[in-house]
């Protein structure tokens, strides 16, 4: 894996472990619903991944932009996939999520050790 996917795995990991130093019930609930939403269940975890990321692309997150990204390596989503997701976040997002797509693209290289 690439500098920016360890710098983005690191950063998150010692962020959260932050928050929940002092989050209340609340936060400690959403990020709870936010894990339990993406287990298995009607749909499986390689959609909802997608999902996840075409919503984070159109939104324009790129912290949810890496994390999703991630995680659709992790389940195994192939580069065909991949491009197709693109597709259809910039279809819906429009031009404005063009500049999301380029560090989307730069981070799923370095997922796929990709030179």
């Amino acid at each position: 894996m690439g500098k920016l996917v360890e710098e983005f795995d690191a950063y998150r990991s010692k962020m959260n472990d932050r928050i929940m130093e002092t989050a209340n019930t609340n936060i400690k609930r959403f990020f709870a619903l936010d894990t339990t939403s993406y287990a298995e269940g009607a749909l499986d975890v390689k959609t909802k991944e997608m999902l996840g990321l075409v919503a984070s692309m159109v939104l324009r997150c790129d912290d949810c932009i890496k994390y999703h990204l991630g995680k659709c390596h992790e389940a195994g989503v192939n580069h065909d996939e991949m491009n197709e997701i693109f597709m259809i976040a910039n279809l819906v997002g429009g031009s404005i999520v063009i500049p999301h797509y380029r560090r989307a693209v730069e981070y799923w290289d370095e997922l796929n050790d990709v030179k």
